[in-house]
């Protein structure tokens, strides 16, 4: 296919587009990517050729327009023959600048969004030759093509024997700052501890919740590697419904218990984790329950599953016309 710049911002975006680019066809024969500083980017695009920009905030239009001329000079530059993004607002420079470059620009948007476009879909939606792809076929059409979902590279596996008592655990919270999860921290408080071994190791990556009084030694930020490192070894996972919390988990063989954070309880802008926690359950790769309702008979439940990533995933190709 030629030279590709792959375009994300950090988090659960630049983890779909790492493994979708993977997928697509016809493959790229060079690739080169647009992210942002990070942990994670340091080191899931560790050997790749990376261009680090200043992050560009959801909803800030004037900062989107202002990284157009930059992304343009790179496109140009690059010789790139198409630009892919999975968003989310660094997406609009880089679609806006492919188009006045002459260069194809592909935006598919995020596994989180089972119901309709994200605003910045919406936005990609209104630049002529744009193409556009949906993960859920639902919501496809004549405008929004679907060409398959990063979730199809995984599959449910026979459980293992549900268990008395669990000796490792690890929970994640996210990162994004501002927004509290302290429901979640104030029931696991009090129910993880009927399902726990005496011995039993918790890792609690709390990010901006706010664990003071609850017993709770809560971490904010655990490097990449060694969250990583921690999921593979855990009996059991619990993360709040982000999707690069769920892929990490799924790549490891577990399938998470997901709690998602709900716009109503002032946990995030919107209800698009609600959505995520309710896809991956339909294909039996999480278990989800609401922060209030967690119970210890869920917790040994969820440890019990098992997932496994296929070898060759389907291809996602491109449309080229």
């Amino acid at each position: 296919m030629g030279r590709a710049l792959y375009v994300a911002s950090t988090g659960g975006h630049l983890d779909e587009l790492v493994r979708l680019a993977a997928r697509f066809e016809p493959a790229d024969t060079g690739r080169e990517w647009v992210t942002f500083a990070s942990e994670q980017s340091a080191e899931v695009l560790a050997g790749e050729t990376v261009h680090l920009v200043a992050p560009i905030e959801p909803k800030d239009l004037r900062g989107a327009l202002a990284a157009v001329p930059a992304a343009y000079r790179l496109i140009r530059r690059g010789g790139f023959d198409r630009v892919v993004s999975t968003g989310a607002a660094v997406a609009v420079p880089y679609a806006v600048a492919a188009r006045l470059a002459g260069v194809r620009f592909h935006y598919v948007e995020s596994s989180a969004r089972s119901e309709g476009p994200s605003l910045t879909g919406k936005m990609l939606a209104r630049i002529p030759g744009v193409r556009l792809y949906s993960q859920y076929e639902g919501w496809s059409g004549a405008k929004w093509r679907f060409r398959g979902s990063v979730l199809d590279a995984f599959r449910p596996t026979t459980p293992v024997a549900v268990p008395a008592t669990v000796r490792r655990v690890v929970v994640v919270f996210g990162t994004q700052s501002g927004f509290s999860f302290y429901r979640a921290a104030q029931t696991l408080a009090k129910v993880l501890p009927e399902v726990c071994a005496p011995d039993a190791e918790i890792l609690w990556q709390t990010g901006s919740t706010d664990v003071s009084g609850l017993g709770i030694e809560g971490v904010r930020h655990v490097a990449p590697a060694v969250l990583a490192a921690a999921v593979a070894e855990a009996d059991l996972v619990i993360a709040h419904a982000g999707v690069g919390s769920a892929l990490m988990a799924l790549e490891h063989g577990r399938c998470p218990l997901l709690i998602p954070r709900r716009a109503a309880e002032r946990e995030h802008t919107d209800d698009h984790q609600v959505l995520v926690a309710r896809e991956l359950s339909d294909r039996g790769l999480a278990l989800t329950c609401d922060a209030s309702e967690v119970t210890g008979a869920e917790l040994l439940r969820a440890s019990a599953l098992r997932a496994e990533p296929l070898t060759t995933p389907a291809p996602f190709p491109l449309d080229l016309g």
